[in-house]
């Protein structure tokens, strides 16, 4: 990926979550990541292409993020460990970005072609968490994944946009316990 893009790209997630959808225009992220006019167009020719650019852009990092993880969860307590640091990751150093995040989902239910990208990287996530899941003996893996990504996505909606910093914990080892057989949970 050239300086240029990675550049715009970069500043187009900044103006997202700093700004909302109304902040994003070509000018703007030229402007914002100090590029000559008509850099951003060079790469993303309409706004649809630079929204679906910012997805892509955003994805590569969360899944970057989420496979920084060099620790696998071997409890369900470790499991809510290690998703209670990721949503603290996420709405704290990476607030912006899943600020960005936000606006792209809302987006996406006007944008089939912005909906089927958040849904690739859903598919991503939700696979990672099927298999921890799965070696930690869940019944239902995909269900409690499922569950799992719901409980998440609520909370990090409530943090980014009430700035409401609650802790998950609780939540989460409701929902975590849930996916296991009640002898497994004591």
């Amino acid at each position: 990926m050239t300086a240029t893009r990675t550049r715009a790209l970069d500043a187009a997630v900044e103006l997202l979550g700093t700004g909302g959808l109304r902040a994003l225009t070509h000018a703007r992220v030229d402007e914002h990541a100090n590029l000559p006019k008509g850099s951003t167009s060079n790469h993303f020719r309409t706004r649809a292409a630079l929204l679906a650019g910012v997805v892509d852009w955003i994805a590569a990092h969360e899944l970057r993020d989420m496979g920084g993880s060099a620790h696998v969860p071997t409890t369900p307590a470790e499991l809510v460990d290690v998703i209670c640091a990721f949503l603290d990751h996420l709405t704290g150093p990476d607030r912006t970005w899943t600020a960005a995040r936000l606006v792209v989902f809302l987006e996406a239910g006007h944008e089939p072609g912005l909906r089927d990208a958040l849904s690739r990287v859903r598919a991503v996530m939700e696979e990672s968490v099927v298999a921890v899941l799965t070696e930690l003996g869940a019944p239902d893996p995909l269900t409690a994944a499922q569950a799992i990504a719901a409980c998440c996505e609520g909370v990090i909606l409530h943090r980014v946009a009430r700035n409401d910093h609650t802790d998950p914990r609780p939540l989460l080892e409701l929902v975590v316990r849930g996916a296991f057989p009640r002898e497994e949970t004591r």
